[in-house]
């Protein structure tokens, strides 16, 4: 049985985006989202998993964020994972949206990234992937058992270029720097809400909000403190909602050590975009394509 969004929710919502504006993010909620994939470039190419796909009768249309990137029509995540592709890490089962912040950030081959918050790995590997495995990739992840399951992504994927670390990302010593940071946040994940999970209002609630809220801007203050001058870092969330994205940025912004960068969203395709109050920030209504999703780019001055 479908479950309805939290009441306390959808008041934000109108709050921050107007009743016209919250009807089509309700809409999109509602929607059953296509499963997309990533070919790993670190062990395969387009035309390889393109061949795999038709051979298994899978319709699919690459996505326009990126050149490997792909919607597949017609298959679920269950049947992909049935695939010798899958099982040899030749590709990742991965959202669009969260393909996102790693584009955004553009790592680059030889230079110290950080990513703070990395299980399950997605991120990470797509990094490594994106650099060709040739940057020096750290990998923070404070749970333990995600942290394995990090590592043996890492391990599956190809992604020898990674060093791990199980740490909280809020611990790591100011002696270090790094000249790329990818904080993707943990979050209340309100934009990827699932309205089939009957447990959706217990585990969703304000004080998950506010939680969530006091670890960004930890993390966020962190992440300012080792990145080095004149570098730059992306903060993402897979939440829509500005307590956790806008106030979170405006926060940082107001210690003078940071600037926004604004992210070129033309490159991008056809993105299903939200209003934001900081300009040059990209905020994503979930669909059938994208889930709910923020990413904002800065620069240590």
């Amino acid at each position: 049985m479908k479950q309805q969004l939290p009441d306390f929710f959808i008041k934000r919502l109108e709050q921050q985006y107007g009743k016209e504006l919250l009807e089509t993010i309700v809409a999109g909620f509602e929607k059953k989202r296509y499963t997309t994939l990533r070919v790993n470039t670190l062990k395969s190419n387009n035309q390889e998993i393109e061949e795999v796909l038709k051979d298994n009768n899978i319709e699919f249309e690459k996505a326009n964020i990126s050149d490997n990137a792909y919607i597949l029509k017609n298959a679920n995540e269950i049947q992909i994972q049935d695939l010798e592709i899958f099982n040899q890490g030749k590709i990742y089962l991965q959202s669009l949206s969260s393909m996102l912040p790693p584009i955004v950030l553009g790592p680059k081959e030889n230079l110290d990234i950080l990513d703070m918050a990395a299980a399950p790995g997605g991120k990470t590997t797509q990094m490594a992937a994106i650099s060709n495995n040739k940057a020096h990739i750290t990998a923070c992840e404070r749970n333990p058992i995600r942290a394995e399951k990090l590592k043996y992504n890492l391990e599956k994927q190809g992604a020898s270029c990674v060093f791990c670390m199980v740490k909280d990302a809020r611990d790591i010593d100011n002696f270090f720097s790094f000249d790329q940071i990818l904080l993707d946040a943990p979050c209340s994940g309100s934009g990827t809400l699932d309205l089939e999970n009957e447990k959706l209002g217990k585990y969703f609630t304000e004080g998950l909000i506010d939680k969530s809220v006091k670890t960004q801007k930890q993390l966020l203050n962190k992440a300012i403190n080792i990145l080095k001058k004149d570098s730059e870092m992306v903060y993402s969330t897979c939440s829509i909602l500005q307590e956790e994205n806008e106030e979170v940025i405006r926060n940082a912004l107001k210690t003078g050590k940071v600037e926004v960068v604004p992210i070129d969203v033309t490159e991008l395709g056809d993105l299903p975009i939200l209003p934001t109050t900081i300009e040059g920030t990209l905020c994503l209504m979930p669909n059938e394509y994208f889930e709910g999703f923020f990413v904002a780019k800065l620069k240590k001055k």
